[in-house]
């Protein structure tokens, strides 16, 4: 992992690209997986996990507060010039805390700096999801349709940022 000279202004966490080795964010990814199911409908969940966040086409990152994990998040670049934003996830110690916040500036940032156009994620639905949709919405993503090979459901949304 090499430490990336990018953060949100006052949040304090150094983020790094993540090669997902790190016992620390193995089990992140593997709880919030774990949570998630537990959240919604057998079916209905599209998280990736460890072996499908190494896939090609997706770079990880991960923010620190010195030796602590507190957030990670992933960027799936597609070939028509949009990207996916997957995997936002925040150790339950640090929520609200900005650690989100600083990763998701970061992705749009280097998405913007690959020269995509959309950056879009697909999210759960209720009362579980409401935080981590405020903070997309304040950053400007929308409702809208389905993409790739999701399929909507009422246990999912879609959401979308345009970048031009």
């Amino acid at each position: 992992m090499s430490p990336i000279d990018a953060e949100a202004p006052g949040a304090g966490f150094e983020l790094r690209e993540d090669d997902l080795s790190g016992a620390q964010v193995r089990a992140l990814l593997n709880y919030h997986l774990c949570q998630m199911q537990a959240n919604s409908p057998a079916g209905s969940v599209f998280a990736l996990d460890l072996s499908g966040l190494q896939a090609p086409g997706i770079t990880v990152w991960s923010a620190w507060s010195g030796e602590q994990l507190v957030a990670v998040g992933a960027l799936r670049q597609w070939g028509d010039g949009s990207g996916e934003l997957k995997s936002m996830r925040t150790h339950p110690d640090h929520l609200r805390r900005g650690a989100a916040a600083a990763v998701l500036e970061h992705i749009i940032g280097v998405a913007r700096g690959r020269g995509l156009r959309r950056l879009s994620l697909e999210t759960g639905s209720g009362e579980a999801f409401e935080p981590a949709l405020a903070l997309y919405r304040r950053r400007g993503f929308i409702n809208g349709d389905a993409f790739g090979d999701y399929t909507g459901s009422a246990f999912n949304q879609f959401l979308h940022l345009s970048l031009e």
